[in-house]
């Protein structure tokens, strides 16, 4: 018993700092994605240099690695808590009421990694990856991008991705955090807020970019 306790609690270590560790990449994502906003030469020149910078070519095989080992964790924890709790997935210190995200933060998950494969296959894929390659990447990324959003379909399933991915944050901000300690009644109401405020800006920026070539703001 002592042993599985053990392993628990490294495992939500190892998937509390991962998922940390992809909440300050998207914050970084969002910015770059946010020169679309402003113009098709400032997203081009940050797509080059995405491309091209060493220090951010060397940051993608780990970013990939910290995708995997979140996803990894999450699988093996869900697994866990299902064989050791049944119904009751997530027992969280000093939290009676656990909130919907909380509760299924495993199929938001799987919501997140659908759309995150699609979203790859589009743009990732035939910009930077083609780079990794040696391979002429793209050469307008701006038109890719504006292409791909003016199609109602596919901003309809970005946006919807975007707040799936809303309830993931807002549970796993505050819960990876707890996760490394701060876990009492005073910090935890704290961090709920903290996590909120966080979810609602990322993913309303995130959203506005869709809506701002499918509602041709861009012409």
């Amino acid at each position: 018993m002592q042993r599985f306790y053990l392993s628990s609690i490294v495992k939500k270590l190892i998937m509390s700092i991962s998922g940390l560790f992809l909440i300050i990449f998207l914050l970084v994502h969002l910015g770059a994605n946010l020169t679309t906003l402003i113009s098709q030469e400032a997203y081009n020149e940050v797509c080059h240099f995405m491309d091209t910078n060493v220090l951010i070519r060397i940051m993608v095989p780990v970013l990939a690695l910290g995708f995997i080992i979140h996803i990894f964790m999450a699988c093996m924890l869900t697994l866990q808590n299902m064989k050791a709790r049944g119904s009751d997935r997530y027992a969280i210190t000093g939290k009676s009421n656990i909130s919907w995200a909380g509760k299924n933060m495993f199929v938001l998950g799987i919501i997140v990694l659908g759309f995150l494969a699609l979203h790859l296959m589009h743009f990732w894929s035939k910009m930077q990856l083609q780079s990794f390659m040696g391979v002429e990447a793209v050469t307008d990324p701006y038109t890719l991008v504006a292409d791909l959003f003016r199609n109602p379909l596919y901003s309809g399933i970005y946006i919807v991705w975007i707040w799936a991915l809303w309830f993931h944050l807002t549970h796993g901000f505050w819960s990876a955090l707890q996760s490394l300690g701060l876990n009492n009644n005073t910090w935890i109401p704290r961090l709920e807020v903290i996590g909120k405020i966080y979810a609602w800006i990322v993913c309303l920026a995130f959203t506005i970019i869709p809506l701002f070539f499918l509602l041709g703001l861009d012409k």
